[in-house]
């Protein structure tokens, strides 16, 4: 196993996987581009290369993008040609999973013994995709986000058949392309997709028990909570906060909603053992009291400054239709 990944293969050239080639060149990979034909990866190919002409000339790219992309990113004639000789491959094919299973299993007979395979799945469990790898101590989850380049994190889900050398060389690799890699286990959704799923299955009951439009609950998400998490996570919020407040506004709505809403017990028993978060020293993380007022000052700045990045954008041109 290479214990320095020097060369990529991207297998599906859609969205994800196009954006995937361009962070890994533009971190200095040469990379070939697998598609379901050698004409589909030429034209994923074409449209990465002008694409990254235009984000380079409006300053999202950064200098000399297109010309690397032009000499280091190349069109495979088929999967087998791509990963023949590389040292990682990611599988970044539609979310089916016999797809999947397919397409990993040409990637693994075509590979070389010793190369890395990680597959861009959003939810499917990583074991299960493992089946289908000839070598699974080869083989992992390394999720991005959409769109590929400009998103920082990424997971990386390791099964427990996972060489941690793989893993290693993949965390080496994103750190290179200046990504957050983030080790998770091997669930359905990871992290991110089952924290994100669950909020918009809430949202979608708001707006079907006709609590909200779709529209409103955008608003609300975009300029409250969501607005907070681009600088904490749900962790850091509700310990800043205090969880002896959370646990009562859990007692509100449970008395509503019901079970569905009720406080979770983890939380409970860190506010039966007086663990409330930054007042007490820490709840769910360890945080010191004495840095409470420099937390302040953070966020203050971190909310002022993404306030002044809103309006320095304006709204996104989200057009309604007219019926």
């Amino acid at each position: 196993m290479p214990s320095e990944i020097k060369s990529v293969a991207v297998v599906g050239g859609g969205y994800m996987g196009g954006g995937i080639a361009q962070a890994l060149v533009l971190a200095g990979m040469p990379c070939a581009l697998a598609d379901v034909s050698a004409e589909a990866a030429s034209n994923s190919v074409d449209r990465l290369i002008t694409e990254a002409k235009k984000y380079e000339s409006n300053g999202l790219f950064p200098a000399g993008a297109h010309d690397l992309l032009s000499r280091k990113l190349r069109a495979a004639e088929s999967i087998e040609d791509a990963v023949a000789d590389v040292d990682y491959v990611t599988e970044a094919v539609p979310e089916v999973l016999t797809l999947k299973q397919a397409t990993i299993r040409r990637i693994t007979e075509a590979a070389r013994p010793d190369a890395i395979i990680g597959t861009n799945t959003s939810a499917i469990p990583i074991r299960t995709l493992a089946e289908s790898a000839a070598r699974p101590e080869n083989f992992l989850g390394v999720h991005w986000m959409n769109p590929s380049y400009f998103v920082p994190s990424v997971e990386v889900i390791p099964t427990t058949g996972t060489s941690p050398a793989a893993v290693a060389a993949v965390e080496e690799l994103l750190a290179a392309a200046k990504k957050v890699a983030t080790r998770v286990s091997d669930s359905a959704g990871f992290v991110a997709n089952r924290l994100q799923f669950a909020l918009f299955k809430e949202a979608v009951a708001m707006v079907d028990e006709g609590l909200a439009t779709p529209e409103e609950v955008d608003e609300v998400v975009s300029n409250a909570f969501g607005f907070r998490l681009a600088v904490f996570g749900p962790f850091a919020i509700a310990d800043i906060a205090g969880l002896d407040v959370y646990e009562g506004s859990f007692q509100s709505m449970e008395a509503t909603y019901g079970e569905r809403l009720a406080a979770p017990e983890l939380l409970k028993k860190k506010v039966a053992e007086g663990k409330l978060g930054l007042k007490t020293g820490g709840g769910f993380l360890p945080l010191d009291r004495s840095a409470a007022e420099d937390i302040a000052n953070y966020r203050d700045r971190a909310y002022f400054e993404l306030n002044e990045l809103k309006k320095r954008l304006g709204p996104a041109p989200l057009k309604r239709r007219e019926y």
